[in-house]
């Protein structure tokens, strides 16, 4: 049996090593002083309710605010044994004083702008104008400019920042305060990456989520969702009827529920496929074909898109057959089908449905008046060859 030591590792040369270099590097942190700006990964060891504490690899632990370790919804989203990213703002009074790197909440923290600029703090500014190729932002009674690739990840509207407030990161600073450069987006990058990593490890594939419409694009839909990050509904997946573009079926602004087909780093970038008509109580509508429309029966439709080969009808939600060109018949009915275009509603027939492959043939319905004319014509013809044919009779006779 081999021996073991008191925290049960085998007490073999490799441990004993990787022991020696933790307890040298613990001796060598001994009387080590942190400095505003420090920078390191710390380790919660208490959470209170105002107040927590963390490690810091020194003697002596540090304290953050517990509102640090929160998310906006103020749910707790640490827990004790959790490492996070910290900066030293404050060792005053013979205490350190932590705050998470990144932090919106830092601003009051520091003395001045050259200490946020230095420990790469966020500080709050508010937009006053719009200048050449970017926003004069008022920060602390300076001006700072930020320049528009930086304030957002797109800007459409230039005048809706006006005299709105934002956390910026101070990218270029001179003590003199006459050139100091800021950026929110770098801010908008971070908390991007810290929702995209609690979204994975959250969230699973099939779950029902909530989002927003934030953009429309050719081939789907852009949706924001409640946690912060943005994932994909492509046009199929907006809805069981075929869109030409997603304008259609909904709009920006729109509040959706979706659901998580997928989410995957591709290339270090989260990629989000998510689905609207997935996240509906009413299912594939072609479960329900067979009992609604039945072999033989008519309905109206509407043309979705014409082709040399015939046109595709939408005869109900989800549910599109195609109508062949040579099922119209005679002269006039072809002419009739070249007069047809996208969008015009027409009277079809169900000839024939293929369950397994979602495919419907459909074909003109014979009108019932055609029926009778044809019945009276045909009738009228048999009448007339009957008198004919008596006639010859008569005069053989």
């Amino acid at each position: 049996m081999s021996k073991r030591d008191a925290f049960g590792d085998d007490l073999n040369p490799k441990n004993q090593s990787d022991f020696a270099s933790l307890f040298e590097q613990s001796l060598g942190n001994v009387g080590r002083k942190l400095s505003n700006g420090d920078k390191f990964a710390a380790e919660i060891l208490s959470i209170g309710k105002e107040e927590s504490f963390v490690g810091t690899a020194t003697p002596q632990d540090a304290m953050i605010l517990t509102q640090e370790l929160l998310d906006e919804d103020k749910n707790l989203k640490y827990k004790v044994g959790d490492r996070i990213d910290v900066v030293v703002v404050n060792t005053k009074g013979g205490e350190v004083r932590v705050v998470r790197a990144g932090s919106k909440k830092a601003s009051s923290d520091f003395d001045s702008l050259e200490d946020a600029y230095d420990m790469e703090l966020p500080v709050e500014g508010r937009v006053t104008e719009v200048v050449n190729g970017g926003f004069r932002v008022n920060i602390q009674g300076k001006i700072a400019f930020c320049p528009v690739s930086q304030m957002d990840y797109r800007v459409t509207d230039h005048q809706f920042y006006i005299e709105k407030k934002f956390d910026f990161m101070i990218t270029k600073f001179d003590p003199k305060g006459r050139n100091v450069v800021v950026s929110r987006r770098k801010l908008l990058d971070a908390q991007k990456i810290e929702n995209e990593g609690f979204f994975l490890d959250k969230v699973q594939p099939g779950e029902i989520l909530s989002g927003t419409i934030s953009r429309l694009e050719k081939f789907g839909a852009f949706v924001t969702l409640d946690s912060g990050v943005e994932g994909l509904v492509h046009i199929s997946e907006i809805g069981w009827s075929r869109l030409q573009d997603p304008s259609e079926a909904v709009s920006v602004g729109q509040a959706v529920s979706v659901k998580l087909l997928k989410a995957e780093e591709i290339d270090g970038r989260l990629k989000i496929s998510l689905s609207i008509k997935q996240a509906g109580g009413e299912g594939d509508p072609w479960s329900k074909v067979p009992m609604n429309f039945p072999l033989g029966t008519t309905h109206k439709g509407t043309v979705e898109k014409k082709e040399v080969y015939g046109l595709f009808v939408n005869i109900g939600p989800g549910v599109t057959g195609l109508l062949p060109r040579a099922k119209w018949r005679d002269s006039t009915e072809a002419q009739a089908y070249e007069m047809k275009k996208r969008g015009d509603v027409i009277q079809v027939q169900i000839d024939e449905i293929l369950f397994d492959q979602k495919k419907i043939s459909l074909g003109l319905p014979v009108e019932v008046d055609d029926l009778a004319w044809k019945a009276a014509a045909s009738a009228q013809s048999g009448f007339s060859n009957g008198i004919g044919g008596l006639a010859d009779l008569m005069k053989k006779k």
